[in-house]
């Protein structure tokens, strides 16, 4: 008998799952806003104007967390993420994405985020809608349990998202569905079929 084939459904987080990026609500909510307001202005004029979504957006995240996480105990900000998780599921996600998400876990797929946001409050949320993995980018922890403000590897954009998704999914040719909204997510929906096609739109390929 031939073994039922594995389907995997690929969702980005920022503004695909969720209404809008989450990078500067969560640090407000986790650390107050006059703090990230005040990391935000100190940035360098070419990182800052760049902002999360700009072409500089890997290096003003990187400069962002060195100035706000760094040296901060890791477990309060464990606990701001679950809070925001809440009420990130309660009001600031996509219905239309829900519904998608809903089906794929209806049908049995195997549902993972791929994401750019930290793992810090992606996976809570990620956890919370039923989905069995999440790939994002990971924040450094030290031997005492304080971040560092570094990243662990690559920022998980663009061909990151494609080499973790791989990773993932190990020595498998899956049927991969993907979502994404943005031209972060080009490289992922590239790798599921059809590239190119940005926000809600479903792309499909049988690998292999």
């Amino acid at each position: 008998m031939t073994p039922p084939t594995r389907t995997i459904a690929a969702f980005d987080f920022d503004g695909t799952i969720t209404r809008h990026d989450t990078m500067l609500p969560f640090l407000g909510h986790a650390l107050g806003w006059a703090p990230t307001a005040g990391a935000l202005a100190a940035l360098p004029v070419d990182v800052a104007r760049s902002g999360p979504r700009g072409r500089s957006r890997d290096a003003a995240k990187a400069t962002l967390f060195r100035r706000l996480l760094a040296g901060r105990p890791l477990a309060p900000l464990q606990e701001a993420a679950e809070s925001f998780a809440d009420r990130l599921v309660a009001r600031g996600l996509r219905a239309d994405t829900l519904e998608r998400i809903r089906s794929h876990r209806d049908s049995g797929h195997e549902l993972v985020v791929v994401s750019a946001s930290p793992a810090l409050w992606v996976a809570p949320v990620a956890d919370r809608l039923g989905f069995g993995a999440t790939l994002a980018t990971l924040l450094e922890v030290d031997g005492d349990g304080n971040l560092t403000g570094e990243m662990v590897g690559r920022n998980c954009r663009g061909s990151e998202k494609v080499r973790r998704l791989r990773e993932w999914m190990g020595d498998t040719t899956p049927v991969v569905l993907a979502y994404g909204d943005s031209a972060g997510d080009r490289e992922m929906l590239a790798f599921a079929g059809d590239g190119g096609l940005l926000l809600h739109r479903e792309v499909r390929r049988r690998r292999g």
